[in-house]
């Protein structure tokens, strides 16, 4: 959190400041201008990958087939969830799916369709319908992000600024009235206040947190950290979702093999041939990710390999109905039609995140959060496959209502600030965010126990130790860190995308969302600090 000096340069934003220019990001601000409201949106600092959202391969769920329904979207979504979904959220997702869809169409999104004109729906775990919409088979992120980026771009209500990332919030008598922005990774890099009537955090999630995931770069709960760094409540941070088809190769991000692959009967087998999920579940490969990615991880464990087999269900089709996949496969010598294609659990979706409502609104007056970095309180313990770019445009649009409401239609300054410093050289926490990662990877994984979170919490405390106070970005991002850990050690049980090795039953009476503080996290368990170079 940050309060004004003579020293900081402010700039106006208008009647929102939209941190982000993901699919929460440009949606939300796309909605807000449609309103006419004006709106700046920081795009960041450009990093390898871009935005998460354009590597969804999986595409978006909504119950648009003849034998589908809201209840039935409902339903899943909340068995899914293990117990922890808001319903009322969940209603909000299936109800407001079909408009959104229809919005994505309007702006040119060619979803697929069948010879008949309807939607070419494909099936992914725990789904009871086909229901999930496509485009261009694995190419839903990249096809809706660049329809939004060209309609964002030349929106005249819409300003996007790049070279500027959130580093504070900017608070005054409690309220939340901007963000503090650096433009660079270094602590020195030149600092600049946006001001706004309202401010939404479209940040991200936290998969890049962990050394083996598939989200870029960019995702290291950023925005997380600094909501919470000023306040802010969270909720529900130790659900982190792991994917179980990452390809397994050196590749950093470790590239996706999108579970429409199991929707289209592939097969997950151990190593002598036999089929991995037999008598494991009833849904076999289509069952809960977080079932799924747990077996797998347990198979990895003992030594062994597990593999994608996609020859029967795909075969021939494979380069034509998964270009993407096809791709990275290519990339890393694998031949996914003769052969099969070696998968590992990779960190990839956090369900948790910062607390808001119905309308997207934080726990601080003038926030409001969307997308990964919210806790709407739609996935619960574990999200439905495909939920979550649904949830992006669906709260989007819920925030856009909400502010536009109160909208005075302050027109920012045609002199708009140039962006920041482009990084120069490596980061100079690299060392030390590194270490961070494959801590999170060995010991915060699919699997933990308290001794490997103390061990984290450990590492975290000694590397905040050393943090100088004005490096924000990394500041957030141990936040970040420090919150799912503690979150995961008070947790003391097995639940979704949660599963303690050292308390491996469900505790009804922990059904219930965890509300969480960053002091509550920093008081959490009284481990002896690990000093780090």
């Amino acid at each position: 959190m940050a309060q004004a000096t003579s020293s900081n340069r402010e700039h106006l934003a208008g009647d929102a400041l939209v941190a982000g220019a993901g699919l929460a990001g440009l949606f939300t601000a796309l909605k807000l201008a449609d309103a006419g409201c004006q709106v700046t949106v920081l795009a960041g600092i450009p990093r390898k990958g871009g935005a998460t959202s354009t590597w969804a391969q999986g595409g978006i769920a909504a119950a648009l087939g003849p034998d589908d329904s809201v209840d039935l979207h409902v339903a899943d979504t909340l068995a899914a969830g293990d117990g922890l979904v808001d319903e009322a959220a969940a209603r909000a997702l299936a109800e407001d799916a079909p408009a959104r869809i229809a919005d994505l169409e309007a702006l040119g999104v060619a979803f697929d369709r069948n010879a008949d004109g309807s939607f070419s729906l494909g099936r992914e775990g725990a789904h009871s319908r086909n229901r999930i919409a496509h485009v261009g088979g694995d190419s839903a992120g990249a096809a809706i992000m660049a329809a939004l980026g060209k309609a964002a771009s030349s929106h005249e209500n819409i300003h996007i600024l790049s070279g500027w990332h959130a580093a504070d919030l900017f608070v005054e008598r409690g309220v939340v009235s901007g963000l503090v922005t650096r433009g660079g990774v270094a602590p020195d890099a030149p600092t600049l206040i946006f001001r706004a009537d309202a401010t939404v955090l479209a940040t991200g999630g936290v998969g890049a947190l962990y050394a083996v995931t598939t989200n870029p770069t960019g995702s290291r709960g950023h925005g997380l950290g600094l909501a919470a760094r000023a306040g802010a409540l969270v909720s529900d941070v130790e659900f982190v979702q792991f994917h179980p088809t990452a390809i397994a190769c050196a590749e950093d991000p470790a590239p996706l093999a999108t579970e429409a692959l199991r929707g289209e009967g592939a097969t997950l087998l151990k190593a002598d041939g036999s089929r991995l999920m037999e008598g494991v579940h009833r849904d076999l490969e289509l069952a809960p990710r977080d079932i799924v990615a747990r077996e797998i991880a347990t198979e990895i464990a003992r030594g062994r390999t597990v593999l994608l087999d996609c020859r029967e269900a795909v075969g021939d089709r494979f380069a034509e109905r998964f270009p993407s996949v096809y791709a990275a496969c290519q990339r890393n010598g694998i031949d996914p039609v003769a052969g099969t294609i070696p998968v590992a659990p990779a960190a990839h979706y956090h369900m948790g995140g910062v607390v808001s409502d119905l309308a997207g609104a934080a726990s601080m007056p003038g926030l409001y959060v969307c997308g990964e970095v919210a806790r709407t309180g739609a996935h619960g313990a574990n999200r439905l496959a495909s939920n979550s770019l649904l949830e992006s445009i669906v709260f989007g649009a819920r925030i856009a209502d909400a502010i536009a409401v109160n909208s005075t239609s302050t027109r920012p300054p045609k002199n708009a600030p140039s962006g920041g410093a482009a990084p120069t050289g490596p980061d100079p926490h690299a060392e030390q965010i590194k270490a961070l990662r494959d801590s999170m990877s060995r010991n915060v994984g699919v699997a933990r126990d308290a001794s490997s979170l103390e061990e984290t919490l450990s590492l975290i405390r000694g590397l905040e130790a050393q943090a100088l106070p004005q490096a924000s970005g990394y500041n957030n991002m141990l936040a970040a860190a420090h919150l799912i850990v503690a979150a995961a050690y008070r947790r003391q049980e097995s639940r979704g995308g949660h599963s303690r090795l050292d308390y491996p039953q469900t505790d009804e009476r922990l059904a219930r969302p965890t509300p969480l503080t960053l002091t509550e996290a920093l008081l959490t368990c009284a481990a002896p600090v690990t000093k780090t170079a």
